[in-house]
Order: C-alpha cells, then sequence, then structure tokens
C-alpha cells in the first residue's frame, strides 16, 4: 500500500502530544520525524524511555513513524561537526525500532559546510570516495541493529544524480540500505525540463531500493526554481504518481515544505490521482 505522509514539524513545532493532534487534523497516519525541528525544547537524540514514550503517544493517535531524520553533511570541513553527526545517526538506528520505525534518513553533503549548496568539489570523485567511508561506518550499525539507512540524492550535493547514488549503495552493498527519492533535489534550472525522464531514471536504476519519495512542486522564478503547493507548478503529478502505482505497491510518500493552506489542498490533489 503506498502511504501518504508529512514531514512532521512542516506543520509546525510542538510537544508530542501538539504534533500528533496536528498532523491527525490534517488528515495524515505517516510523518517524516526530525526530532529536534519538531518537538520543543528537544536534544534531538533518543533513549529507551523517550522513544517508547513518543511512541505511545504517536500510536494512540493512530500515527506511523515513515522515516527518522537525521540529515547531516558527511563532508563538513569541521570533522568535529561530522563526528557528532555520525554518533547522532547512530543514535537514531539504534533507537528507531522502539519507534516502530526501520529508515533513518540523510542526504550526502556540500563542501559549503552548513550552507548545503553546491560546490564545484562535491560532483569529484575525492567527495564521492569521503561520502562512501562514512556510510560504510553507518551501514554496520543499521546491521547490528536491523534498521535501514535512506540515502537522498541531490543535484548540489555529493550524489548529484541517480546514477551517483546507484553506484554508492551498489559499493555499499548492503540490504540495510535503502533510498530516498526526491525528483526536486536532482533539478537545477539547467536540467529541469526533464524531470520526467530523471525520475525514470531513478527508478529504472534503483527501483529494488527504493523505500520513499518526497513530494515537492516547484515553478520558475527569476530564473531560479521555487517551491510551490503540489498541483500548482510543473511537476507533471499525474506522470509520478501514475508510475509511482505501477512500479511499487509499498512505498511512502512524504509531502516535504509543503506548508500552511497548501497542506490540504495538496493531501486533497495527491489522494485524487491515487484514486484514478
Amino acid at each position: 500500500m503506498l502511504k501518504v505522509g508529512i514531514r512532521a514539524h512542516d506543520v509546525g513545532k510542538d510537544t508530542i502530544v501538539g504534533l500528533a493532534e496536528k498532523v491527525k487534523a490534517k488528515g495524515f497516519n505517516y510523518i517524516q520525524f526530525v526530532l529536534a525541528k519538531a518537538i520543543v525544547d528537544d536534544n534531538g537524540l533518543y533513549n529507551k524511555d523517550k522513544a517508547r514514550a513518543y511512541y505511545q503517544v504517536l500510536k494512540e493517535h493512530d500515527i506511523e513513524i515513515a522515516m527518522l531524520g537525521a540529515y547531516f553533511n558527511p563532508v563538513h570541513s569541521i570533522k568535529e561537526v561530522v563526528s557528532k553527526a555520525v554518533s547522532k545517526f547512530k543514535n537514531h538506528l539504534e533507537y528507531a525500532s522502539l519507534l516502530n520505525c526501520k529508515l533513518v534518513g540523510t542526504e550526502t553533503g556540500s563542501y559549503n559546510d552548513d550552507k548545503w549548496t553546491y560546490n564545484e568539489k562535491n560532483h569529484t570523485e575525492e567527495a564521492y570516495l569521503e561520502v562512501l567511508e562514512i556510510f560504510k561506518e553507518l551501514r554496520k550499525v543499521a546491521e547490528d541493529y536491523n534498521t535501514f539507512i535512506a540515502i537522498e540524492g541531490a543535484y548540489a550535493h555529493c550524489m548529484k544524480d541517480p546514477k551517483r547514488l546507484n553506484r554508492l549503495v551498489r559499493e555499499l552493498n548492503s540490504d540495510n540500505i535503502k533510498v530516498i527519492v526526491d525528483l526536486f533535489n536532482y533539478l537545477y534550472i539547467g536540467n529541469h525540463e526533464q524531470r520526467n525522464e530523471i525520475f525514470k531514471e531513478a527508478i529504472s536504476l534503483m527501483k529494488d531500493k527504493i523505500v520513499l519519495f518526497h513530494l515537492k512542486d516547484y515553478i520558475v522564478e527569476e530564473g531560479k526554481l521555487k517551491q510551490v503547493g503540489l498541483g500548482k507548478g510543473l511537476m507533471d503529478y499525474k506522470f509520478l504518481i501514475k508510475t509511482i502505482k505501477e512500479n511499487f505497491d509499498d512505498a511512502y510518500l512524504i509531502f516535504e515544505g509543503v506548508v500552511g493552506d497548501d497542506i490540504e489542498e495538496s493531501l486533497k490533489f495527491i489522494n485524487n490521482l491515487l484514486n484514478e
């Protein structure tokens, strides 16, 4: 079954009870959960008591966590920053099961550190190898805890396109490595008109690894891609949803960066396409 959800903090940061109520009121049963961004006064780390308590509240509201977000920059120039982020990611892999969740997600970083923007070094072999080594370390932890690392590519980052991300997941060669497809992330002003072909390529290469799709839409404004509500932009969602339905029986479709009044309209739009 295809499961439609939302990034929890896109409904607004709150207590775990307040968050669950907001998500439910918006019509969702699945969330991408980034702890420090979603919960007020939270240090962003799990322990047994917190994981069990949060799981219980979400269960009472009939909400499941599709994926824990522990996004970090594996090529950050300050190695202490990387080390802390890797420890946090391991923490999420360890406690994910107590939240009835298997996936912990991240992107692949940029040499522009906290800006996460394009740097020509991001697309080099050196960048690829540096990212590979970090994920080799995390792979062992995921295997030990029987949880899964979900990796998301992006044009501005070190895994710039489906081919390069596919190379990474094949070299990691583990059942515990999965893939997030965020089509918008692969696009920039120079290739966005090929969006359907890029989407087809991602599925062709990594169908066996893909577990989650981020749903976004966009327009071109002043030479840049600007995100808008789903169905209000250039994405061919009729094609995208049809393609997903043809290739996946069980995947998460997560709204990302869809906020405010766009949430309700976007959910209605996607549900109509899923029901066609």
